[in-house]
């Protein structure tokens, strides 16, 4: 999903809530949750868009209806340790509507 694809399911009421993910590295990842479905933001070229900040999400997100906007901390012990990571681990925190 492009911005523009999810601005027209925003307005249209479909996007349950935003979760923005935060990745090793200081990397965010946006996604849309619809109907309990995951779908990441994708750029122009259809590759993983990246994000720097919560800050400049919001900044990408200004135009859009108020949605609920969730930080998720992924857990990377697991991984760490060399182990599969596992969904159940995640650390979802609410931050409000991305305004």
């Amino acid at each position: 999903m492009n911005l523009q694809e999810l601005n027209a399911y925003a307005i249209a009421g479909k996007i349950d809530e935003l979760n923005l993910i935060s990745m090793e590295g200081g990397i965010y990842l946006l996604e849309a949750r619809m109907h309990g479905a995951a779908y990441p933001l994708s750029d122009a070229h259809g590759q993983t868009f990246h994000l720097r900040s919560v800050e400049h999400a919001r900044e990408v997100l200004h135009s859009f209806p108020n949605l609920p906007f969730n930080l998720v901390h992924t857990s990377v012990h697991d991984e760490m340790c060399g182990l599969g990571a596992t969904t159940g681990e995640s650390l979802k925190v609410p931050i409000g509507c991305q305004h």
